[in-house]
């Protein structure tokens, strides 16, 4: 059974907003302790689902059932920028089946803002230094309500990672109290890992089937002492491209090139858990490496039968790399992170090099390489050579052809299938959804000029719906408010639009005096943080300024 809730704290005052979305049920718990330590003995063994309560409202909630104050909790998290278990050790003895909805950097407000909800804010300040009025206290239940709501909304958008969390549990036979777990902590806790200090970071193995010639200097890079530091980095040319070598991984690409024709994407099949297997680079803190292939035979198992519970062990995979390189995780183990990483660098460059007199390398990234062949008889050399990687090698390769590519740089483009159908990666043409939806007419714009040639000034003047002219944005607690024009803001996340009236920009404000304008914001805009779900557009809205922002991003991708 789940249950959802918020906390909000003030000087003299607390509550708990706690919804039931089965029963519909609310309850409103306001400075009353043993109500709420009642509450909590009968549903403690339900799971209670927050936004960002991994990090803090667990923490109200933990200390007010130890009688400790809850605003000096929250000042200690919030002001002092301390972890909440760090606050006292009586935490932990506290058992609470947690599942934190916030898995990105974004604010509750942000999402809202996103989902074209209305996202003004209670106007009952957290610095007041008295007990609220009654009329206060209504306020901020209204408010903390509605941002419960709004979790339970999220949260169906995100179900799919409390299934797949779930499924982790189930499939590896862990208690329910590992629920607000990170995956890479799971990931130690199933491959039962114990953490080793050692002092060999940079003792580098490379894989031993390597055949590299004409790049070797990028070999010599990584071995040569001087260079092991994750400051540095080497720049070069490889196949005619641009490349950066680094100790995070690899990246190169033609910059502002656009293309048609064959163009074959070359990606290696689940690259970083390969590696560590057939190379023995997986965290030496592992107590039985078997345990590790085991759950990768089963998920190649579980994949060939399309069933869905292949997922969670895809997950252990993926999440063992990054835990390697994360010092309070039971994997940490440097040596084998730079070993997994550097050697991917390698073994791609290897195929680099292999392919090269035989297509025009476009980009390459961290598992993968795109480039074009002139006739499709060509695409069985390239497999060819592939193939001869991939026994040599012990990886796996996956194919697909596209026939255009437009690609601003390594981290901004697309790439299209004659179909129609496409791959993104970017903030300018990413696939959007109902919680990541920031401008949406610019990147639906772009995307409609990319793939079927439709001038961005078509798609932006035909548009009648306002919330897809939205420009969400947030002013971080480094500032003390925002403005529009002179006019100090009570919110701190907006809803702009660009406006062809005299209307003002908006600004933050940095301590008493510095003001700043907010980043990619038009000059002269209007705010609407109510509700925008299928409002009308009005006639004060600047569509130019969407057309001159799409122009300039399409100037970004093809000069």
């Amino acid at each position: 059974m789940l249950l959802f809730y918020d906390a909000e704290v003030f000087l003299a005052d607390w509550l708990f907003v706690i919804v039931n979305p089965i029963t519909k049920e609310r309850h409103v718990i306001i400075n009353d302790a043993k109500k709420l330590a009642s509450f909590y003995e009968q549903h403690k063994d339900h799971i209670w689902v927050g936004y960002n309560s991994r990090h803090y409202d667990q923490y109200i909630l933990k200390g007010i059932l130890c009688g400790f104050n809850p605003h000096s909790i929250s000042k200690y998290i919030i002001a002092d920028k301390k972890q909440g278990w760090q606050y006292s050790s009586l935490f932990m003895k506290i058992p609470l089946y947690q599942f934190d909805v916030m898995t990105t950097l974004h604010g509750l407000k942000e999402l809202e803002g996103f989902m074209g909800h209305d996202i003004r804010e209670t106007t009952v300040s957290f610095d007041i230094n008295r007990k609220l009025t009654e009329k206060e206290i209504e306020e901020v239940v209204h408010y903390c309500t509605n941002d419960v709501e709004e979790t339970m909304e999220i949260f169906l958008h995100r179900k799919e990672e409390f299934d797949t969390q779930m499924a982790l549990l189930k499939a590896f036979e862990l208690p329910l109290k590992y629920i607000g777990k990170t995956k890479a902590q799971l990931a130690a806790l199933i491959l039962k890992a114990r953490k080793m200090n050692r002092d060999d970071e940079f003792d580098l193995i490379l894989p031993d089937t390597l055949k590299i010639k004409k790049y070797i200097h990028v070999v010599d890079w990584y071995q040569n002492p001087i260079n092991h530091s994750y400051e540095k980095s080497l720049e070069t040319v490889v196949s005619g491209v641009p490349h950066t070598f680094a100790w995070g991984g690899l990246h190169g690409a033609r910059d502002k090139y656009q293309d048609e024709g064959i163009l074959v994407s070359v990606d290696v099949n689940s690259f970083y858990p390969s590696i560590m297997l057939e190379y023995g680079f997986l965290s030496r803190n592992v107590e039985d490496p078997n345990l590790y292939q085991q759950i990768y035979n089963e998920r190649l198992r579980l994949k060939s039968l399309k069933d869905p519970m292949q997922q969670p062990y895809k997950i252990v995979l993926n999440a063992t790399y990054g835990a390697m390189k994360h010092q309070y995780n039971n994997l940490y183990d440097p040596r084998q992170a730079n070993n997994v990483c550097v050697g991917g660098q390698l073994l791609l460059l290897d195929l680099i090099e292999q392919l090269e007199p035989y297509w025009t390398l476009i980009q390459s990234n961290t598992d993968g390489l795109i480039g074009k062949i002139q006739q499709k008889e060509e695409l069985d050399t390239i497999k060819t050579i592939c193939k001869e990687w991939e026994e040599r090698t012990r990886m796996k390769l996956d194919y697909e052809l596209f026939y255009r590519i437009f690609q601003k740089d390594v981290n901004n483009y697309i790439i299209i299938k004659e179909d129609g159908s496409y791959k993104s990666k970017g903030g300018y043409v990413k696939k959007l959804n109902a919680i990541d939806n920031d401008l949406p007419i610019v990147n639906e714009a772009l995307k409609k000029y990319f793939i079927n040639k439709i001038p961005v000034e078509d798609t932006i003047y035909s548009c009648k719906d306002l919330m897809q002219f939205q420009k969400v944005v947030k002013v971080s607690s480094k500032y003390s408010h925002a403005l529009h024009g002179n006019k100090p803001l009570s919110e701190k996340t907006l809803r702009v639009f660009a406006s062809r009236n005299s209307d003002p920009g908006v600004f933050k404000v940095k301590g008493n005096s510095r003001v700043e304008k907010i980043a990619n914001t038009p000059e002269s805009c209007f705010i609407v943080n109510d509700n925008v779900i299928s409002r009308r557009i009005p006639r004060r809205l600047d569509r130019d300024w969407y057309v001159n922002l799409a122009k300039k991003r399409l100037e970004d991708f093809v000069g």
